[in-house]
């Protein structure tokens, strides 16, 4: 038995899935022990294809997700921070999470993909990062202020003036992901404001790296290095044998010989060694990304052939 890890399902449903196909596959991983189901928070499919039904929104599906489903933890890579107002997206955060119970979790990015703003008609201003540094000082403003007193910002992308801070998430601290491979800003921010430091589709190499960037920048502003949480976001492919990977990775439309050096592809065994190297380099938990929503005997072997070796 290898070190416990936790492991949550990641969905990109922008590349074509309706809220049902979401629902579905989220309590299929609800019902097989898995810790989480996330998804992605774009509008537009990215590369070939029509993207039918359409794009569904993040959190609007997440509401859903939240009364219709029981245990499972919900949430985002990435909320992207274009798209909404810090103060509205605290409003709706809190709010799903009491719709769940206390099981809601935000990641927050700064947004990168040009092309969704353009077709959706969403501003893509310049210096998002500074603008997600300040929306994270909002949300979780918002959020620590106590009841009966306000929230006052003054920043230079954001104002707000007597916010009632209303009203509070469930969880009495909110669980908030930031992910990146930058090697300096990132993993400062994630080290002020987050519970996780999420690292997206990398290399075992350079996540040792990153994560030892980030234990650092805990330790410069005097948190513990152990209170930020690593985990990896990983592109995942398993068949029980050849045949069945062969057809499986076909399904996916990308080239998975390319993905092995960063991914978890190819028989139980060879995804269990695997997610061994990621921990050794600090993972701590694994949000698996799924290409095909319909195939729910792929997360069948991952819970029953995977997840045991791991606690």
């Amino acid at each position: 038995m290898r070190t416990r890890t936790d492991f949550r399902i990641f969905v990109e449903p922008q590349e074509g899935a309706s809220y049902e196909a979401q629902l579905r596959f989220a309590q299929a991983a609800e019902e097989l022990g898995f810790e989480g189901f996330f998804r992605s928070d774009h509008y537009l499919r990215m590369g070939a294809g029509d993207g039918l039904p359409g794009p569904t929104d993040a959190w609007t599906t997440l509401a859903g997700l939240a009364r219709e489903t029981k245990r499972i933890r919900l949430g985002t890579l990435m909320t992207s921070a274009t798209f909404r107002l810090p103060g509205v997206l605290a409003v709706q955060v809190a709010q799903v999470d009491a719709m769940s119970g206390g099981r809601i979790e935000l990641g927050l990015g700064a947004g990168w993909y040009r092309e969704e703003h353009d077709a959706y008609g969403i501003p893509f201003p310049e210096r998002r990062f500074d603008r997600l540094e300040e929306q994270l000082a909002v949300i979780t403003g918002i959020w620590a202020t106590p009841p009966g007193e306000t929230f006052d910002f003054a920043g230079e992308h954001y104002r707000l003036t007597d916010c009632p801070a209303l009203p509070k998430p469930v969880q009495s601290r909110m669980p908030v992901i930031i992910g990146g491979t930058g090697a300096r800003r990132t993993p400062a921010l994630a080290a002020r404001y987050a519970t996780e430091f999420n690292l997206p589709f990398v290399s075992v190499e350079r996540t040792r790296e990153l994560a030892d960037g980030a234990r650092e920048a805990a330790i410069a502003i005097g948190r513990p290095p152990g209170d930020v949480l690593c985990s990896n976001a990983v592109f995942t492919c398993v068949g029980r044998d050849g045949g069945e990977f062969a057809r499986r990775a076909e399904r996916t439309g990308r080239d998975v010989a390319a993905l092995r050096a960063d991914g978890l592809v190819g028989s139980p065994a060879e995804v269990v060694e695997r997610i061994g190297r990621f921990q050794e380099a600090g993972t701590r938990r694994f949000y698996l990304q799924l290409a095909d929503l319909d195939d729910l005997d792929h997360l069948e072997l991952i819970a029953s052939q995977v997840v045991p070796q791991f606690g």
